[in-house]
């Protein structure tokens, strides 16, 4: 508690700054849900409103809301385990549309989030414990590291490539390969995400051609983590191109597995633990097997599932929520643009920091040269120089952001990932200033 009984706290800064989290709705960061979707699960929670408050909701709301209750009836009640299957077919729709390559209903997969498909797919790749091996980028989302130690498998790191913003080296990948076989492990998959995690870099289409030639060449399985997908801050310089769309172009018949969600994009519902993933060429006796696992279950959150809806059928033009949607998704694509441009400009312009500008994501993850007694003091008091530069922060400002060796680095570099959700970016970033300075001061 920073205030108790109208006492001040004795600290330097009267808030926290939750900057360590993609959590765009938490309370301090605020990012506003989107009327529709919210009106959307109103009448779903409770179909009465409907004709206790009849003018308050839009039409379209109200057609959308009928339609999901006649399909699903109560929200209370357990749904298939794979899913709603009208709102599978929605998603399969979403997909063909985005991509113009077909998709099946029966190919997805309605999860509590992106982190339930995932958990599950590394749970069934995971053949023989310590043996069996993904490769995951460095740096990368702590889950996947996480769900491989309690599933028992191996990691097999690669590394970005930061001085080419973060991009992916398929030689990288190569020697990762080469080096995991000599050490005794099986690759069994390759995860890939685009936008990245922590590092907001998207892949060119070339790439990700690349990419899914070396997966069929070692007959990995592809993971293609895309949950911001929508969140591009420079479409026309770094559009997203999914996964499913460059391995249908090639013709390729390597095993893929896509991922979305409803916490990322502008939609940042992380709460209602809505996401999907879609199967391809992924034979019928696995998918019969992934529907067994998913059944434990019994069916993913029914609001999540309404999310997911949400999510791949907004409002089209000539709705009568359109018009809303557009400013409100409009305006939340144009602050995280703006926040992540300026936040990279003034990190940048530190003396020993450098920070790519993410051209996605809703992060940034500056590079920090930190002074050797800094160092030296982090090794003395047992911790990661960055995570002691972040704890030093922390304390200093009430910013709270994530030491780049919870996400892997190379040896000998240093890092931490804040997100660009904060508002009042300028007194935030101001703060972020004011501490790297004194701290290099210190140290020096």
């Amino acid at each position: 508690m920073l205030k108790e009984k109208g006492q001040n706290s004795g600290l330097p800064f009267d808030r926290v700054i939750s900057s360590n989290i993609g959590n765009p709705q938490q309370k301090g960061l605020d990012q506003p849900p989107i009327t529709f979707n919210r009106q959307v699960a109103a009448l779903m929670e409770w179909p009465q409103l409907m004709q206790l408050a009849p003018n308050a909701f839009p039409q379209d709301v109200i057609a959308r809301a009928k339609e999901l209750h006649e399909e699903i009836g109560s929200i209370g009640a357990y749904s298939h385990s794979q899913g709603v299957p009208l709102i599978r077919q929605h998603v399969a729709k979403f997909i063909q549309e985005r991509d113009g390559h077909p998709s099946s209903p029966d190919n997805i997969f309605l999860t509590g989030g992106a982190s339930a498909g995932v958990s599950l797919l590394i749970s069934m790749l995971i053949s023989e414990p310590h043996k069996s091996g993904v490769l995951i980028p460095i740096p990368q989302y702590p889950l996947y590291t996480a769900t491989l130690a309690q599933f028992s498998g191996a990691a097999i790191p690669y590394h970005l490539d930061e001085a080419h913003e973060w991009s992916t080296s398929i030689d990288e990948i190569k020697a990762a390969l080469k080096k995991a076989k000599e050490d005794g492990i099986d690759p069994k998959a390759l995860v890939i995400i685009n936008p990245g995690n922590p590092t907001g870099a998207l892949l060119k289409e070339e790439t990700q051609r690349e990419v899914a030639s070396l997966c069929a060449e070692h007959g990995l399985v592809l993971l293609a983590d895309e949950v911001y997908q929508s969140n591009l801050h420079r479409a026309a310089e770094f559009p997203f191109t999914s996964f499913k769309k460059v391995v249908c172009d090639m013709g390729s018949p390597v095993p893929l597995v896509s991922f979305h969600s409803i916490s990322k994009g502008v939609t940042g519902e992380c709460g209602r633990r809505g996401g999907y993933f879609e199967c391809h060429n992924i034979p019928d006796d696995v998918r019969a097997m992934m529907y067994k696992m998913v059944s434990v279950g019994l069916c993913p959150p029914l609001q999540g599932q309404i999310g997911v809806d949400c999510l791949v059928r907004p409002p089209k033009d000539g709705d009568e929520s359109y018009a809303l949607w557009k400013e409100e998704t409009t305006r939340i694509h144009k602050v995280l643009a703006q926040r992540t441009k300026l936040m990279a400009e003034r990190l940048n312009s530190l003396p020993g920091v450098s920070c790519v500008d993410s051209p996605g994501a809703l992060y940034l993850y500056p590079k920090i040269m930190l002074p050797e007694k800094a160092i030296a003091a982090a090794r003395a008091a047992g911790k990661e120089p960055d995570a002691f530069y972040a704890l030093g922060l922390l304390d200093a400002t009430g910013i709270c952001v994530v030491p780049g060796s919870g996400f892997g680095q190379k040896e000998g570099e240093y890092h931490y990932r804040l997100t660009c959700l904060c508002p009042g970016v300028d007194e935030y970033v101001g703060k972020l200033e004011k501490f790297h300075r004194e701290f290099c001061a210190k140290y020096q």
